[in-house]
């Protein structure tokens, strides 16, 4: 029986990698398919160097082919990584480059709540599966959370001599570094500072700290606008912002707020886009159904009306709050829809970073003033 390429193609067209959202001859991941008598050679291009994505799209393709095609076929599937390239960004510090990071990404939210700390965590865990190196800058002061989200709450940074001055060592867990102000304080034990005391805290996280090489390090900011926010970008050239929204009316007015901000003349942080957190919810025993507790689409309303890129949604499971809890974040998970979700939108974060630095210049460190309010910050 003669096979022809063009029933191997629309067999193909069923088939959806993981995180591209299309079918895999539409994304292009089909580079070649060639037949011979009973044989079919399908070359693949994967953009992801997971090697259970490798091993899913590999099974997927044979079982489809004969199941849609030929039941007896030797079907043999060669598969080649692209990764995205890493994205470069000369960061300056007033004019002088930051050794070894590449991109600043600050993520969110207007809104306390919304799940700010866990995109953070989930994010840096996608990112790092896509062969990158990250880092997390937890700059919630009042209120750290990545340390319990990353099964370290217990761990002390360490003393390490770096570039021949004493610097303090990261945490490392799952292959993400993370330095937070909640290494420093005792569970139980309220932080009441006033802002020149956090930034100077701050300061000391950043600059004072062995953070090597890294492609990203994420800032998991507090919620709101203040003074944090901008002693973060006083102290750094953010690449890009990141705003989490849920889909209630209530957190959106502050996610407007929020990406307000970072668009103030005076600051101008370029913003990658909004994740919608809690989109729906889901019940296990009714898959197909889709509960819209906190609002439909809002956040990629929002996205819409202000002009801004939506990088995608996050479901409301229950796993992703127990597995923050137990510290390890749902997207070390493989073969879930969580997983799938959190690796959508890391690409679409990826890619508006390519594009950001490919068409933007680098971002400055702003210069504060007087903490009065924004129309006191300069470039």
């Amino acid at each position: 029986m003669s096979i022809s390429k063009q029933e191997i193609l629309s067999a193909l067209k069923t088939i959806t990698v993981s995180g591209e959202g299309r079918n895999m001859v539409e994304s292009g991941a089909v580079q070649n398919v060639v037949t011979f008598a009973d044989e079919i050679i399908v070359d693949l291009k994967l953009s992801t160097p997971a090697l259970h994505i490798k091993k899913r799209v590999e099974a997927d393709v044979i079982k489809t082919i004969h199941e849609k095609v030929d039941p007896n076929a030797k079907v043999q599937v060669n598969i080649k990584v692209e990764a995205p390239a890493k994205p470069q960004n000369p960061n300056l510090i007033k004019g002088k480059p930051i050794p070894g990071i590449q991109n600043i990404i600050a993520v969110a939210s207007g809104k306390g709540g919304v799940g700010k700390s866990t995109v953070t965590a989930n994010l840096a865990v996608s990112l790092s599966k896509m062969g990158f190196k990250v880092g997390i800058l937890d700059a919630d002061i009042y209120g750290p959370s990545i340390p319990i989200m990353f099964d370290v709450a217990m761990e002390k940074p360490l003393s390490v001599n770096f570039g021949g001055k004493s610097k303090m060592k990261p945490i490392e867990n799952y292959g993400i570094k993370i330095l937070s102000i909640g290494f420093f304080t005792q569970p139980d034990q309220a932080v009441i500072w006033r802002g020149p005391m956090a930034a100077k805290a701050l300061n000391q996280l950043i600059f004072d700290a062995a953070w090597g090489e890294l492609d990203f390090m994420l800032i998991d900011l507090p919620p709101g606008t203040g003074d944090i926010h901008l002693s973060i970008m006083q102290s750094l050239p953010i690449t890009g912002a990141v705003v989490v929204s849920t889909p209630q009316n209530v957190a959106l007015a502050d996610a407007r707020k929020g990406v307000a901000m970072f668009r103030q003349e005076n600051i101008d942080v370029p913003v990658l886009g909004i994740i919608e957190n809690m989109a729906y919810f889901t019940p296990a025993e009714l898959p197909e159904n889709r509960y819209y507790i906190f609002g439909k689409e809002g956040a990629k309303h929002l996205a819409e009306d202000l002009e801004v890129p939506f990088l995608g949604e996050v479901p409301l499971v229950q796993s992703i709050r127990e597995a923050g809890d137990a510290g390890r974040p749902a997207a070390l998970q493989t073969a879930t829809q969580i997983e799938e979700a959190f690796e959508t939108i890391t690409r679409n974060v990826v890619e508006e970073t390519v594009r950001r630095n490919e068409n933007l210049p680098p971002t400055e460190a702003i210069k504060i003033t007087t903490m009065a309010g924004c129309s006191a910050v300069k470039k």
